[in-house]
């Protein structure tokens, strides 16, 4: 029997995924989490073997959770289940420590698929997902890298430049003419794109992932 836990911020997408493999023989659904830091502290409680991790979640996003998952337990098999296509990202899950990585429109033989092939020690990738690296990796260096995380608009950019330059909300605000209100809901914004619990893992990771260019 392989034991699954889902791990998804859209309680939708978990009752899709427990309803695709309910009746499937040698899998099991043992629990699921709404999001990282939930997944973190609940996953080492049950017997789990595969693991199908979104990415883009608020909190802990889906790149730090893997990454946290892998040090409680190395054998633990992660599976990426996210709609990003971007060749980046991809690779950070997979460096991170993911087994496989499938679209969220995938149907349910696919899904079957993956997490059978990832429990008998094997990598997977749907057929897109290793088209996308296949030709990331043919085009390596002729290509700039580009963020992992979902493109910032430009007014979100302009805030978060003045957030670099450690300036406060009200200054922000009075230099973009903009409401208080306003600024810390782009913030707030930022915060969830790019998977961070407070402004210093925002700047941290604008500044690793030059966001703000």
């Amino acid at each position: 029997m392989i034991h699954v836990f889902i791990v998804d911020d859209h309680k939708m997408v978990i009752d899709g995924m427990n309803l695709l493999l309910k009746d499937e023989k040698g899998i099991s659904v043992v629990g699921w989490a709404e999001n990282g830091e939930d997944a973190i502290k609940e996953i080492p409680q049950h017997e789990v073997d595969v693991v199908l991790l979104d990415i883009n979640m608020p909190g802990i996003n889906g790149i730090e959770t893997c990454k946290e998952l892998m040090k409680q337990n190395e054998a633990l098999k992660i599976i990426a289940i996210s709609m990003h296509k971007e060749s980046s990202l991809i690779k950070l899950m997979l460096s991170n420590g993911a087994k496989g990585y499938v679209l969220k429109n995938a149907g349910q033989d696919e899904v079957i698929d993956a997490i059978t092939t990832v429990y008998n020690g094997k990598m997977y990738l749907d057929d897109t997902v290793n088209e996308i690296v296949l030709n990331s990796v043919a085009n390596n260096g002729s290509q700039k890298t580009v963020s992992p995380f979902p493109t910032l608009s430009r007014r979100e950019k302009d805030v978060l430049e003045l957030i670099l330059d450690e300036r406060t909300t009200q200054e922000i605000a009075e230099k973009l003419f903009i409401s208080f209100g306003t600024v810390e809901t782009h913030r707030r914004n930022m915060l969830i794109k790019v998977g961070a619990r407070n402004t210093a893992g925002l700047v941290r990771t604008a500044i690793e992932y030059e966001l703000h260019k």
